[in-house]
Formats: C-alpha cells, sequence, structure tokens
C-alpha cells in the first residue's frame, strides 16, 4: 500500500547545548543537505508539540520528557514561515500542494549528546558553534532559526516560566 501524502505542516526543532553548539544532522537522500530536526504531522490533529517530540525521538534518538533531557527542555516559539516546498519533495505531498508551513521549536540538552539516526533519512551528525551550523544548512530558514536561537531563548527567560504549550 502507498505511503498516504504528507501533510504541509511541519516542525523544525533546533537542538542545542547551553553553550549554543547546535546539533545538524546530514539527510540520507540528499548527501551534502545539512539540517536540524524537521518533519510532517503524522494526522491532521496532532499537535505541533507531539510533533516536535515523535520527530526528535524519531531522528536522534533523544527523548524529550526523559531524565537526560526534560519536558520543560522544548520551546515552543510560537512561529511560524510558509515556504515553497522545493520541487524535489513535493511527489510526497498531495497533487497541487507546492507551500508548507513550518513551526519552529528548540530543544536544550545538557550536553553534546550522542545520537541514533534513523538511517533511511540521514547518515550523519555533527555538533558545531550555532553561527558555524547556520553557515551549513543548505535550507535558508533553518540557517535563519539557529541565528535566531540567542535572541529567542534570551526572550524566554525573560518571560519566565513556559506559557501553556501550543496545541
Amino acid at each position: 500500500m502507498p505511503k498516504p501524502p504528507k501533510i504541509p505542516q511541519s516542525v523544525l526543532v533546533v537542538i542545542h547545548t547551553p553553550a549554543l553548539d547546535v546539533l545538524l544532522i546530514e539527510r540520507a537522500d540528499h548527501p551534502g543537505f545539512w539540517q536540524s530536526v524537521t518533519g510532517s504531522k503524522d494526522q491532521l490533529e496532532e499537535p505541533l508539540v507531539e510533533t516536535a517530540v515523535r520527530e526528535v525521538a524519531e531522528e536522534t534518538g533523544i527523548v524529550v520528557g526523559g531524565a537526560v533531557v526534560p519536558q520543560s527542555a522544548l520551546f515552543d516559539w510560537q512561529y511560524s514561515i510558509e515556504y515553497e516546498i522545493y520541487p524535489e519533495f513535493r511527489y510526497r505531498y498531495a497533487e497541487g500542494v507546492i507551500h508548507n508551513t513550518e513551526h519552529w521549536f528548540s530543544v536544550q540538552v545538557p550536553e553534546q549528546l550522542e545520537v541514533t539516526l534513523a538511517p533511511r533519512e540521514h547518515t550523519a551528525f555533527l555538533w558545531l558553534p550555532y553561527e558555524e551550523a547556520a553557515s551549513r544548512c543548505f535550507s535558508s530558514s533553518n540557517a535563519d532559526a539557529i541565528l535566531q536561537l540567542p535572541r529567542r531563548l534570551g526572550a524566554r527567560r525573560a518571560a519566565g516560566p513556559a506559557a501553556e504549550p501550543r496545541r
């Protein structure tokens, strides 16, 4: 049975340490394409927070909500962008779908963790200082998210305890 078309609502999750070293993963289907964790909702009604947690676990083996990375380490930026889907990836979506809405998150891990990649999706990983990580991304919006990391984290600290997650 063929896979159902991807839902054009996704998450981008920037995984970083307190020192702002950022995890990048290399796409298996496009060697040299480095990125943060990304992924689409599995179902329309799936909350974005659940999509982010699921994608981080699937793509890196990092469990958000576990002993090493508590649920509070996940930060919903309450920010999204709409972009045109790269032509080489459009076959994954329903016919005529050319735009995706991507919602941005970050996860702070205590240190540069060893990751377990999903071999069909990614072949390698790197931990790099955030500015260098941004320069390695193939996606300009992913690079932009990484470059915004210090400001977003500063705003989160200034706001105090995290607000209720978006559903």
